[in-house]
């Protein structure tokens, strides 16, 4: 049978295939829904979200919903349910249904069916389709005629329906408030409806009269039937109503906290706490100092630890944002009591210690919260009270191997790297105290450990040198078998190693650690530390362990891409021992570097897949290979002032031209060629950081350190030789003021702030050009190579991946073939896209809209009556803005093509994110368009040329001259 084809082809197809398949996938499915075989059927129809999935466009999605209604109008019950479920399942892909009317129609049609549950599957699939249909008359009314059905399923499934509609629709929604509401107090409506019922109140927020009316309801209803299962349902959804109105989340907390404090019932608080909770994170600059008192007191009053903990998680939320501060100093009106006297400080005190590990996770994260945000001056004691509680839950939960132990350690790690990162002076006794447990901790303890380790020492480096022998101890003995948690240990010990060096690894620590990694580790371990080796600037190191991966893999690719590896870290390498002063040296060491440097760049490139063509490494390389060669060029350029120094009579040229810079000879030529080198290398640098939509935050942030280092070398050229004189500092003074969140970043703003202060001092004491100058730039130059390239993590690693396709319609029928437009009519052109994620959307940067480029180009003109056209008709540059939704965007351009020829249209899309920043990643689409002549002018040209033409061939013969009848007579 076919749908085998279709099923091979709806798995993990190839590259590209997609776009050539999905028709024929479309047909074979639908071969299977017009099998007589219900099997069959089912398997096709379950078979569809996978099709969308492939091929999310509307031309094929609206195709295949006309043929599901066809299933849903003709099949039995078991077919309807298959096709509600597969609608459901493409929620995202409904507003790409063109046909909305006939595909309404065919589904509305089972309505009027006499079987009851036929009809329910039909309310339910409105419901469904409610996004797309929300002021469909007739669905409305079905909905509120089948609220009176005896049939219970029906019922149901008109609540359902009902939800849906009032959630999409206002006018729904106010229409059927009353008649909920008459159902919910008739006496005649069971208890279980009411309580289905009920929830459906939660969307009647489209106005503040609605939301008023139904808040009075719940009022009601909550005081008037007292039972759990009844105070827990209206509970509810009066906090989902608060939460969607907004205007009455205070009224809610209250009482939320009420029934917290009074009701006895275990089942009812667990419920307010759940509710607390959410609307702790939904507005927690709504919570004042009695709301957080209160919950602090039933807290402490509380002897049910699972009660406590969820309170002491709502606490824990509301601990990191306002409301902690706002606790802390409630107002201008009234003194605030010292934080150690507070209900807060005591509960959380009496937390860290409890036995209940949990609760003790939440109470050290409140502590630790409160000692980050409140004043320093009253926090002495406090702080030492965080560390000890702090302290204690990490000797406890370091002896544990559950999860439950685990999860805290790695709560408790993370609420004391916060605190170390605002309270400095305690780093020293805690990273003494963390590698004490070191020693005594499990192995999964002990990654979590290292990871905090490492967090502390990259905030503050002066740690690192203390820890390391310490380190290397215990990797001596770190691992003796081979199970994914030594060998995660292995991996984490070493980056600590390599954060605690600094990028100077002594030949101690590589022994030790490459002892471990040939007795106990696999080759993923040895791969993950090589990496990390080249994150920290270790590539000595890295370029060893690359080498010894690169017979152990299977594919030539990965040979291919370790081999690269191997010989970019031989390249730094060979620029780790530059010293000052040593010009020559620097070069040699350069022209090692770029020639280990086209070797990985040609290995890199055979690394490369269609599915992975690491196209931001090899724009990553190739820019630096380009850097080192301009910075080669720079020194070799400044020692031609002593090869070629300025001619006796430059500075008679200099006067007699008016041009300062021939006082310097031909090296002022060759530094301003130089300055524009490293201006283009920035701009590169820029246009690399903008495609790199994916990276995250470190790679980025290495990305623009190198093209800060290049726009810095280009203002040190001008600064000291082009133009001393209108240089200015002033935009590169607050550089030693910049928060730096790593090693490297840290060195490098360290090399630039001290070449910024060495060209300052010397522009203004020696005119240019001397050799104080070209000394001062081969300085640069070194100091800038001496600190160690970091590999981040982007290079090796993609976390999240984002892609967009685009389709343009009209489409030609073959790549090659153009799309053909009268020069006096516009081409209507739309550009249709989808956005495409990888497992983990959103993870460092998420699209708020598409920025859609089209712009045309002249390519051949054809012969053509000639007309004086407007300079701004020649040629379309058209951009606009558009927001996906449910990951699909659609938008039409007008393009006039009034000069005849063929003309090549380009679009171009790019994304900005949630903060504005607009991102180059592409795709880049052309289509071919031919601009031919209207065929009426054409026919007028034809005749007018015809009669031309005619009137040319025509003889022209003048009529002979009469003769005078004076002159008659003489004859």
């Amino acid at each position: 049978m076919s749908l085998s084809t279709a099923r091979s082809f709806l798995s993990e197809a190839g590259y590209g295939e997609q776009e050539l398949d999905a028709n024929s996938a479309l047909m074979e499915l639908d071969k299977g829904l017009r099998s007589g075989k219900l099997g069959e059927q089912c398997e096709a129809v379950v078979l569809f979200p996978k099709l969308f999935q492939k091929y999310p466009f509307p031309i094929l999605i609206n195709s295949a919903f006309l043929k599901l209604a066809d299933i849903f109008r003709l099949g039995n019950n078991f077919l309807r349910l298959c096709v509600l479920k597969v609608t459901q399942q493409s929620e995202k892909h409904l507003e790409k249904i063109l046909n909305v009317d006939e595909f309404v129609k065919r589904v509305f049609s089972v309505i009027h069916s006499n079987d009851p549950v036929a009809r329910a599957i039909t309310l339910r699939m409105l419901g469904s389709l409610a996004t797309i249909i929300p002021e469909r008359k007739n669905a409305h009314h079905s909905v509120h005629q089948s609220l009176d059905s005896h049939d219970n399923v029906e019922v149901e499934a008109a609540i359902f329906a009902s939800a849906c509609f009032s959630a999409q629709s206002k006018d729904f929604a106010a229409g059927i408030c009353n008649k909920i509401s008459e159902m919910i107090q008739g006496l005649d409506t069971p208890v279980d409806l009411k309580l289905k019922l009920i929830p459906m109140l939660q969307h009647m927020h489209h106005n503040a009269s609605l939301a008023s009316s139904s808040r009075e309801l719940l009022q009601q209803l909550v005081t008037s039937y007292p039972s759990t299962p009844m105070v827990i349902v209206t509970l509810h959804t009066f906090t989902q109503l608060a939460a969607s109105s907004l205007i009455d989340i205070p009224k809610q907390l209250q009482l939320l906290l009420q029934y917290l404090k009074e009701d006895p019932r275990k089942a009812v608080k667990r419920l307010a706490i759940q509710d607390l909770k959410l609307l702790a994170k939904k507005a927690p600059h709504l919570w004042n100092r009695d709301n957080t008192q209160t919950l602090c007191e039933c807290a402490l009053s509380s002897p049910y630890n699972s009660l406590k903990l969820g309170m002491l998680s709502v606490l824990s939320t509301l601990s990191g944002t306002i409301a902690i501060k706002q606790y802390f100093n409630p107002g201008t009106g009234g003194a605030s009591a010292p934080p150690r006297l507070t209900d807060l400080v005591k509960l959380v005190q009496e937390c860290c210690y409890h036995s209940n590990l949990a609760v003790a996770a939440h109470g050290v994260t409140v502590l630790a919260n409160i000692a980050i945000s409140c004043p320093e001056k009253d926090m002495m004691q406090l702080e030492q009270d965080t560390v000890m509680g702090l302290e204690s839950l990490l000797v406890l939960c370091s002896q544990d191997d559950s999860p439950r132990a685990q999860a805290t350690l790695k709560t408790a790690l993370t609420s004391l790297v916060q605190l170390l990162k605002s309270r400095p002076h305690l780093s020293q006794s805690a990273v003494e105290f963390l590698l004490c447990q070191l020693h005594l901790a499990r192995d999964p303890s002990r990654v979590l450990m290292c990871h905090a380790l490492a967090a502390i020492a990259t905030q503050l480096p002066v740690l690192g040198e203390g820890m390391l022998g310490d380190l290397v101890d215990l990797y001596r003995v770190a691992s003796h078998s081979s199970t994914d948690k030594q060998q995660e240990l292995l991996v984490s010990l070493a980056t600590v190693v390599f954060v605690a060096s600094q990028s100077s690894l002594s030949a101690e620590v590589k022994t030790v650690i490459k002892q471990q990694l040939e007795n106990v580790a696999n080759g993923w371990t040895v791969y993950c530390i090589a990496r990390q080796a080249s994150r920290m600037g270790c590539h000595e190191f890295s370029s060893e362990l690359y080498q010894s991966l690169r017979t152990r893999v299977a594919s030539e690719h990965f040979y291919f891409w370790l081999n690269s590896l191997k010989e970019f870290s031989q390249a730094e390498q060979c620029l780790n021992g530059l010293e000052d002063g040593d010009y020559s040296a620097a070069m040699t060491a350069i022209a090692e570097a770029l020639r280990s440097y086209q070797k990985g760049i040609a290995s890199l490139t055979a690394a490369s897949t269609p599915l992975s063509p690491l196209s931001y490494q090899c724009d990553f390389v190739k820019l630096r290979i380009d850097t080192l060669q301009g910075l080669s060029q720079l020194i070799c350029t400044c020692n031609s002032l002593k090869t070629s120094p300025p001619p006796a009579i430059a500075t008679t040229i200099a006067l007699t031209s008016g041009n300062e810079l021939q006082r310097c000879g031909r090296i002022a030529m060759q530094m301003r060629v130089s300055m524009d080198e490293f201006r283009s290398l920035a701009a590169r640098y820029a246009d690399l950081y903008q495609s790199s939509f994916d990276a995250d935050s470190a790679t980025l942030r290495n990305v623009e350190l190198q093209q800060q280092s290049c726009l810095l070398v280009s203002h040190v050229i001008e600064a000291l030789i082009l133009d001393p004189h209108s240089a200015s500092f002033q935009d590169y003074g607050t550089l030693g003021s910049v928060q730096t969140e790593s090693e490297y970043e840290r060195r490098m703003m360290s090399v630039f702030n001290h070449v910024l202060e060495e060209v300052e001092g010397l522009s203004r004491k020696h005119p240019p050009v001397s050799y104080l100058h070209t000394g001062c730039l081969c300085d640069a130059v070194i100091a800038l190579l001496k600190v160690p390239l970091s590999f981040q993590r982007y290079f090796f690693q993609k976390l999240q991946s984002t892609s967009i396709k685009l389709a343009l319609s009209p489409s030609p029928r073959t790549p090659t073939e153009p799309i053909p437009v009268q020069n006096n009519q516009q081409l209507t052109l739309k550009v249709e896209g989808v956005v495409q994620h990888g497992s983990t959307p959103g993870l460092f940067r998420k699209i708020q809209s598409v920025c859609l480029n089209v712009s045309s180009s002249l390519q051949s003109k054809t012969g053509g009556p000639e007309y004086k056209i407007p300079l701004d008709s020649n040629t379309n540059e058209i951009e606009q803005r558009v927001e996906p939704h449910n990951d699909y965007f659609s938008t039409q351009f007008l393009l006039n093509f009034s000069i005849l020829g063929s003309h090549m249209v380009n679009v171009e899309a790019s994304v900005v994110d949630e903060s504005g920043i607009e991102w180059k990643t592409g795709p880049k689409t052309t289509v071919s368009v031919k601009s031919l002549e209207d065929p009426y002018a054409q026919q007028l040209r034809h005749n007018q040329q015809q009669q031309q033409q005619a009137q040319q061939a025509r003889p022209e013969t003048a009529p002979a001259p009469q003769r005078s009848s004076v002159y008659a007579r003489f004859q």
